[in-house]
C-alpha cells in the first residue's frame, strides 16, 4: 500500500480570505455528516446532491484505504471511529497551526499587494496570539495598509521590537498596581519610558476554558490544583503563561502543582485540546472557548496594547494604523466577539500611566559633605 501524504497548495482569488481558514473537501464532508447525522441532511447543508456526497465519500475511502461511514440496521449513516478520530485530529492540528497559517497568508498577500500596487504601506507587527487582530488586518488592507502580522509570545514579540525585527509589537497585561509581580520583572527590561510608546488597542477576558457544563466544577485555581484537573498550558514566553504564573501566585499556588497535560501555542489550540478531551482546563480567552462550544470561567479582564519605538510613532504606516484603530468599525467588530471591547483604541498612551507598576527607581541624592571646620 502506498504511503498517504499531505499536499499543500494555495490559489489567488477575489477579496481577502478571513483569518486562517484552510478549505479541504474531505473534512467539510465529514463535518457535515457529523453535525447533520446523515448523508442526506449533510448533502442538503452543503447544497449538493445525495449522489454527489455519496460518491465523494467513496472517493475518499479509496484514497485513504479506510471506511469513513458505517450503517447500523434501522439507523442513518454515521462516521466510523476512524473518521471521528480523523476529524478531531484535523480540528486540533488546524487550531495549533492558526498563527503560522495566518503569518504565511499575510506574507503571500504582502508580496501580491506589492506587485499589484506600489502605494501599499507595509507594517511589520509581531504580536501575542489574538483572534481579533486578523480582523484588524482586514480593516487595514481596505485603507491600503498591509499588516505583516506574525504571532509570537508577548515576550518574544517585545524582543523582536527591541532587535528591530518588527516595527510594532503586541502584548497583554492584567490590571496591576504593585511593582513586585511577574509582569513587572519580565517586561521592565523590554519597555523603556521615553524610548517606547504604547498605542491603545482593546481589552479582553481571560479565564478557565472547561468542558461544557463544567463537570469538575472548576471555578478557580484551587479547584484546578486540588481536584487534579489536567491542565493545558501555554508555551513559556507567552503572555498567557506569564498570566498563569501570576494568578497562581495570587492564589498562593505554584505552576509545579498543576498536572500539565500538554503545552500549546495559541488560545485556539488550547481550547481544541480541551474540546478533544486532551485536558480538563486551560487558561485562555473567552472567544476561543465559545468557538469550540466550551464553558468559560472568567478570571481577569486584561489590556491588549500595541507598542512601537517613539521614533516610529509618526511614520506613515504607524499613523495609518492608529487611524484604523480609531474607526468606529473597530469597536463595533470587537463588540461582536465574546469577551472583547475597544479600549482607548488608537490613542498614544504614556507607558508609566498605562502600566502603573512601572516605576523608576530614582537614585538617592548623595548626602552633601560639609568640609571640616565649617560646621
Amino acid at each position: 500500500m502506498k504511503a498517504r501524504g499531505v499536499h499543500l497548495q494555495y490559489r489567488f482569488g477575489d477579496g481577502n480570505q478571513p483569518g486562517a481558514e484552510v478549505h479541504n473537501p474531505l473534512f467539510e464532508l465529514l463535518r457535515a455528516v457529523h453535525e447533520q447525522g446523515s448523508i442526506r441532511h449533510a448533502a442538503a447543508a452543503l447544497g449538493a446532491s445525495y449522489r454527489h456526497v455519496w460518491g465523494a465519500l467513496k472517493h475518499w475511502e479509496a484514497t485513504l484505504g479506510e471506511p469513513l461511514v458505517g450503517w447500523v440496521q434501522g439507523q442513518s449513516a454515521q462516521l466510523t471511529p476512524f473518521a471521528e478520530r480523523l476529524l478531531w485530529a484535523e480540528t486540533r492540528a488546524r487550531s495549533r497551526l492558526v498563527p503560522h497559517i495566518e503569518a504565511l497568508r499575510a506574507e503571500l498577500q504582502r508580496v501580491l499587494a506589492e506587485a499589484l500596487d506600489g502605494s501599499q504601506l507595509p507594517l511589520t507587527v509581531h504580536a501575542s496570539h489574538d483572534l481579533a487582530l486578523p480582523l484588524l488586518q482586514e480593516m487595514a488592507a481596505a485603507e491600503k495598509l498591509h499588516l505583516e502580522l506574525r504571532f509570537a509570545g508577548s515576550l518574544d514579540a517585545l524582543r523582536s521590537l527591541a532587535e528591530g525585527r518588527c516595527t510594532v509589537a503586541g502584548f497583554h497585561v492584567p490590571p496591576l498596581a504593585d511593582t513586585k509581580n511577574r509582569f513587572a520583572r519580565a517586561l521592565k527590561p523590554l519597555l523603556v519610558p521615553g524610548r517606547h510608546k504604547l498605542i491603545g488597542c482593546m481589552q479582553r477576558s481571560q479565564g478557565l476554558i472547561v468542558a461544557p457544563g463544567n463537570p469538575l466544577a472548576l471555578h478557580g485555581w484551587a479547584d484546578v490544583v486540588h481536584r487534579g484537573a489536567r491542565f493545558v498550558a501555554r508555551q513559556p514566553g507567552s503572555g498567557t503563561w506569564l498570566l498563569t504564573e501570576h494568578l497562581l501566585d495570587e492564589a498562593g499556588l505554584t505552576a509545579a502543582q498543576l498536572i500539565q497535560a500538554s503545552s500549546e501555542h495559541s488560545h485556539l489550540a488550547a481550547a481544541a485540546a480541551v474540546a478533544a478531551g486532551g485536558g480538563d482546563a486551560a487558561l485562555g480567552i473567552e472567544a476561543a472557548a465559545r468557538r469550540f462550544g466550551l464553558d468559560f470561567v472568567p478570571l481577569v479582564t486584561e489590556q491588549y496594547h500595541l507598542v512601537c519605538r517613539a521614533a516610529s510613532l509618526e511614520q506613515p504606516a504607524v499613523a495609518a494604523l492608529r487611524r484604523v484603530l480609531q474607526q468606529p468599525r473597530w469597536a463595533a467588530l470587537l463588540a461582536t466577539m465574546p469577551g472583547y471591547a475597544a479600549s482607548r483604541a488608537g490613542e498614544v498612551l504614556s507607558l508609566t500611566r498605562a502600566l502603573p507598576w512601572w516605576r523608576f527607581r530614582r537614585p538617592k541624592a548623595a548626602a552633601r559633605r560639609v568640609p571640616a571646620g565649617l560646621t
